[in-house]
């Protein structure tokens, strides 16, 4: 099975952390979202997709290359992020955007691409953004020893999947 994780992480390698754990488990390659070769997609089993969440959302750079992909019929993929805030308090962000979970804006726009979703992935990261910023952020420590763990779990999860399918 050859893998890939696209992913993103600015502040804290929150994201980062998590896609290597996931990364270690499936033998993948890890690689920014604007450094993606295109035409080199159709080579891969699976195709993870990630970021830290900015205001009820993946980072742009991922929705950016969701737009220049063509259709792949049916190719899995699988989608993960890290945030400050839990999914039920980003509830401001989720009712201006019209969803009930963070994940949905790039799982729709997979979807669109003809992406299989075969999972989605979130933990709590450490954020200092904004407001957080003034009282040294939230979830210091995050993601932790638990976090990867269960990162690893995931990425298990989605192996057994894909010989399933």
């Amino acid at each position: 099975m050859k893998t890939l994780i696209i992913y993103i992480s600015i502040h804290h390698s929150n994201t980062e952390k998590i896609a290597e754990a996931m990364a270690e488990i499936l033998d993948a390659k890890l690689i920014n979202p604007r450094e993606v070769d295109i035409d080199s997609l159709s080579e891969y089993d699976l195709i993870g997709f990630g970021s830290g969440i900015y205001f009820g959302k993946h980072h742009k750079s991922l929705f950016k290359l969701a737009d220049k992909l063509p259709v792949f019929k049916g190719k899995k993929s699988f989608i993960f992020s890290t945030s400050g805030v839990s999914n039920w308090q980003n509830i401001i962000n989720n009712t201006l955007n019209r969803t009930l979970h963070f994940h949905n804006p790039l799982k729709k726009e997979l979807l669109k691409k003809g992406f299989n979703i075969i999972g989605k992935f979130d933990c709590r990261g450490w954020d200092t953004v904004g407001p957080f910023e003034l009282i040294g952020g939230i979830n210091k420590g995050s993601p932790d020893e638990k976090d990867f763990k269960e990162a690893e779990n995931f990425a298990r999860v989605l192996k057994d999947r894909l010989k399933v399918l």
